[in-house]
């Protein structure tokens, strides 16, 4: 009788444990379907940047810094491999885009330009779309680091090699630029 329970609660246990791991690897999916979606989004805005970097050219040639930054960033980003990679990437070509919105302060002809205004359409609803599918990225790195630091699922995460990711954020050297209120000029 005794055999019969004790092997009913090493039934109960390794069941219990197979769940704990099923759900961490959803979980680890469910990232990286996550990343999947803000990849779609970043191939998008790859193709527009050499659209917009060509237009904006045209007015301002003298801004060459600029541009050369934005097109190192687009070129680093399309090369990151790694999830990790892929956000560092990123975050440096969201602040080449950035310097790149306040170049243009200085040419108003060009914020006139049909091309131009449509392109800077198409990239702000990109980069809406962005940020949506990096606060989903974010959701579902957090429930994964929450299962991977809690009890008792920390017990078979770092059995099996299950560690906790990072979360797609600002750069610390753009966090004080972010603190910052804009600056209307008229």
């Amino acid at each position: 009788m005794t055999f019969i329970i004790a092997l009913g609660i090493i039934a109960v246990l390794v069941i219990w444990g197979v769940s704990i791991y099923n759900n961490l690897v959803k979980l680890r999916n469910n990232r990286e379907n996550a990343f999947a979606n803000i990849d779609v989004q970043l191939k998008q805005r790859h193709d527009l940047v050499p659209q917009l970097v060509a237009t904006v050219k045209g007015y301002a040639e003298h801004e060459r810094a600029t541009f050369q930054r934005v097109t190192e960033a687009r070129a680093a980003a399309m090369g990151a491999t790694s999830i990790n990679d892929k956000v560092q990437a990123e975050n440096l070509l969201s602040s080449a885009l950035a310097g790149l919105k306040v170049s243009l302060e200085a040419y108003p002809e060009l914020k006139a330009n049909t091309n131009f205004m449509q392109l800077q359409q198409e990239i702000s609803d990109l980069e809406n779309k962005l940020a949506a599918v990096r606060r989903f990225f974010n959701s579902a790195t957090r429930e994964f680091n929450n299962a991977v630091q809690t009890f008792p699922s920390n017990l078979f995460a770092r059995m099996f090699g299950f560690q906790k990711e990072p979360m797609f954020e600002i750069p610390q050297e753009q966090r004080a630029e972010m603190d910052k209120a804009p600056e209307v000029k008229f």
